[in-house]
């Protein structure tokens, strides 16, 4: 596919402003591997992302800022620092791990360790506490054995995530993993199963312990039924709410009074 561009610093701040300026409130900043952004700035300097995010964070009606996806390895000190510093960032991070054993890491070329991605979920913590986080797992990764299936699973119950994307290794032709230590596919299966089903209790109590809470959404569209309205908390999950279809592209306050696995339900307060 190439390398990597960096779109410039000017023409994403003035998208940004013409998205604004038509009633859109929040903006993702989409990349492969975003947090590695060094876009030219109007002084002809390389910015960061997280400069960028400052930037983005000046446009007075924009409300909320997100950014994914996102590596380990490219996550600076001054990135997570503005998640610490911006109130318009929000409180969620993808940043895909891919397996809890070194050994696997090593062999899919990914230039982090286990404890480095523990050690940086820490600092981000530090900085946010209240993140949620998600993140990317490959189960049956060519000679995975249980023992390194067993370490993805001890990470995802250290780091515990609020929502997470998984999925067996599927060979991809004329990649060194595609050919050799294949791991059958009953395997694979099971592994899938048995970390999705940790995932999914963990997505479960996140989501669950938002009952009783207040929280900021925002109102994006109708729902399925009449008078009712789909918003987006500050970590990314849909909440149903009753409230006029006017207060699309507003921020409302609502009380949180159900969960279920992929959802909130709320009332205006």
């Amino acid at each position: 596919r190439g390398a990597e561009v960096s779109r410039p610093v000017g023409r994403i701040l003035t998208e940004a402003r013409n998205l604004v300026s038509r009633g859109v409130r929040e903006i993702t900043l989409l990349g492969q591997n975003v947090n590695a952004y060094h876009g030219e700035g109007p002084d002809g300097s390389d910015w960061s992302l997280a400069r960028l995010v400052y930037a983005l964070a000046e446009i007075e009606d924009l409300l909320r800022i997100r950014y994914t996806t996102s590596h380990p390895n490219d996550m600076t000190d001054d990135l997570i620092a503005a998640h610490g510093e911006l109130p318009k960032l929000m409180p969620y991070l993808h940043l895909p791990v891919q397996a809890g054993s070194d050994t696997v890491l090593k062999a899919m070329n990914r230039k982090h360790t286990a404890e480095s991605y523990i050690r940086l979920i820490e600092r981000i913590r530090s900085a946010r506490p209240d993140i949620a986080l998600s993140g990317d797992f490959i189960t049956g990764f060519p000679g995975e054995t249980e023992a390194d299936f067993q370490a993805t699973l001890d990470l995802v119950a250290e780091v515990t995530y609020s929502q997470a994307y998984s999925f067996k290794y599927s060979p991809r032709p004329g990649t060194p993993a595609s050919t050799d230590n294949q791991v059958p596919e009953g395997e694979k299966s099971d592994r899938l199963q048995r970390l999705q089903a940790l995932l999914n209790q963990q997505q479960s109590a996140f989501n669950h312990a938002r009952i009783g809470e207040t929280m900021p959404v925002l109102i994006e569209k109708p729902g399925r039924n009449p008078g009712q309205m789909v918003g987006r908390s500050p970590y990314l999950q849909p909440v149903f709410i009753d409230c006029d279809p006017s207060m699309v592209g507003s921020i409302v306050a609502c009380k949180i009074e159900a969960a279920v696995a992929n959802s909130l339900a709320g009332k205006l307060i």
